[in-house]
């Protein structure tokens, strides 16, 4: 990626992962997952000369959003996902609901052997939730194994506030699974 190795490496794909979230952030909320190619500015550039308005060629990556994910589930749907050698990475970006870590007490039980319908059924308990937070995850990782997630909860809008107030969390361990499925994709 750099010529100073790894070290760049998390810092990249965190400036990444914010920079997916803000653009995914201008079309609003109630979106379904998008997934974006992290492909370098520069082969972009010699592909396609006509972006170089567009683009920031001092960027090293890109963010390229993709077609729609298939309907159903997210997980199967990565699982079919085989990357070129020219994405050196990839970033997801999906609508997610967030309880406090009390609350899942009070979800249904449906252990280790979870099938589609108790999947479905603790969604649905997690969206009635009166406790829940709807947000934005944005998970990203690029080829050196190194990931960034940027949260982004969605605000409430407090009396005498003209706006709601978001929240925006990063850590590269906020969804370990979804981590590994982007990893995953971009396995030889």
């Amino acid at each position: 990626m750099s010529e100073s190795g790894n070290e760049a490496g998390p810092v990249s794909v965190a400036a990444l992962a914010r920079e997916v979230e803000e653009f995914v952030a201008t079309a609003g909320w109630e979106q379904q997952p998008q997934l974006f190619a992290l492909v370098p500015t520069s082969e972009l550039l010699r592909q396609q000369p006509e972006l170089a308005g567009q683009l920031d060629a001092s960027s090293e990556l890109t963010p390229v959003a993709q077609e729609s994910l298939p309907e159903g589930d997210l997980a199967e749907a990565l699982a079919t996902i085989a990357w070129p050698d020219v994405v050196h990475g990839c970033a997801l970006a999906q609508e997610i609901i967030v309880l406090p870590p009390d609350a899942e007490a009070e979800l249904p039980d449906v252990g280790d052997a979870a099938d589609a319908r108790d999947v479905e059924r603790l969604r649905q308990a997690a969206a009635d939730h009166p406790r829940r937070t709807e947000a934005r995850l944005v998970a990203a990782v690029l080829r050196d194994g190194s990931a960034a997630c940027v949260l982004r909860l969605r605000g409430v809008q407090a009396e005498g506030e003209d706006e709601p107030v978001e929240e925006i969390v990063e850590h590269p361990e906020l969804a370990p699974n979804l981590v590994d499925a982007l990893r995953a994709t971009l396995q030889p």
